[in-house]
């Protein structure tokens, strides 16, 4: 590495500090969360997949004898059309998740969510087909996530 490098990568580290910019850091969940009873109707679905993971990455376990419980009620997902084209062709999609889920403690309802719905659209096109089917895929996992990141902070908002 040269020296103008260095010093170019040194004053871009310099000038992003400098501004305040920060990683995002996940909201901490309260302190009473040591352990999770994480509850769902489809274990295999992509919200509870998700959830159990980011569960696991913040070093929570998940014990069915937790006095915390997470129950996911029922998970709804699918798409709708927007528009069509003028020879009756959809052009464009809505995928949407809706989620209702609770939190308990020790019996104790503290969160009751009854509907969570987050949306997202794509344009189709007849031509790209390959290309459009793991553009939908990718929306429904940025869905997920940000269902999962929705249950987080609500979660964290108990202190």
């Amino acid at each position: 590495m040269s020296w103008f490098e260095r010093a170019s990568t040194l004053a871009i580290l310099l000038a992003l500090t400098g501004c305040g910019f920060q990683l995002a850091r996940p909201a901490p969940l309260p302190n009473f969360v040591e352990s999770l009873n994480l509850q769902a109707e489809d274990t295999r679905s992509d919200l509870y997949l998700a959830l159990e993971r980011e569960f696991l990455q913040r070093g929570i376990p998940l014990q069915a004898d937790s006095g915390n419980r997470l129950v996911i009620n029922s998970v709804q997902s699918g798409q709708r059309i927007l528009s069509v084209s003028a020879r009756n062709i959809p052009r464009e999609y809505e995928v949407f998740y809706t989620v209702n889920y609770q939190f308990f403690r020790d019996e104790e309802l503290l969160i009751d969510r009854p509907s969570d719905t987050l949306t997202r659209d794509y344009v189709w096109n007849e031509f790209e087909v390959l290309g459009k089917v793991r553009e939908e895929e990718q929306v429904r996992e940025v869905i997920v996530q940000d269902l999962v990141d929705s249950i987080m902070r609500q979660l964290s908002s108990l202190q």
